[in-house]
């Protein structure tokens, strides 16, 4: 075999190899994610006034799930964790985890609940043959998932029987709406700040520049 050529393989493979050790390592701490859920982020979209701000948080195989929502059209009949999109932020996919116990017949409401991504139980039966048989195999499509943007959220009601509000899994921090509030008002007041500063004295200009 041709050293020359052997030599860069190796060292890809090395590469691929302590990339992969990294994730695994990074995974293992807990990462949270927010979903954003509305009916405009459906698809097709729709008016739906509900909404929900929802929290997930994996750690190791653990999978907890913190689903607020509010002002739906009409009552729920299901919620489900949707898996894996071939793009991210968009398309649609099957059905992965349902979350049980969701409360139904209500426009709002509040859900908590954890899963243990090591029990075939929790994956729907297409979800678990479609990726792999086994717990492991199809828990780690999912955490893929939701790091790629490629799960989401959706609340099933009753005027949309396929989904009235959903929003995909993001690892990142997501304001609240209060949060939305004051940072509009922080970023009013650099504006005028910024206007302010325009009409000063040019001696002054100077100065705020040096």
């Amino acid at each position: 075999m041709n050293k020359a050529h052997t030599l860069p393989r190796l060292a890809a493979l090395a590469l691929a190899a302590s990339t992969l050790l990294g994730a695994t390592a990074s995974q293992a701490e807990p990462v949270t994610y927010r979903a954003v859920a509305s009916g405009p982020a459906e698809d097709p979209p729709n008016g739906s006034p509900g909404s929900s701000i929802s929290t997930f948080e994996i750690d190791d195989m653990m999978l907890r799930a913190e689903v607020p929502f509010r002002n739906l059209s009409s009552p729920t009949i299901s919620a489900h964790i949707h898996c894996c999109t071939v793009d991210a932020f968009r398309g649609v996919a099957q059905i992965a985890i349902a979350l049980a116990d969701f409360p139904m017949q209500v426009s709002g409401g509040d859900y908590s609940s954890s899963f243990d991504l090591g029990d075939a139980a929790i994956y729907d039966p297409a979800f678990l043959a479609a990726y792999g048989g086994t717990p492991q195999l199809a828990s780690g499509a999912l955490i893929d998932a939701f790091n790629a943007n490629q799960a989401y959220l959706n609340i099933h009601t009753e005027r949309y029987p396929n989904g009235e509000i959903r929003g995909f899994t993001v690892a990142a921090p997501i304001p609240e709406p209060a949060t939305w509030g004051m940072l509009g008002l922080g970023l009013g007041m650099l504006a005028l700040l910024g206007r302010r500063r325009l009409t000063l004295p040019a001696n002054l200009q100077a100065k705020l520049q040096t």
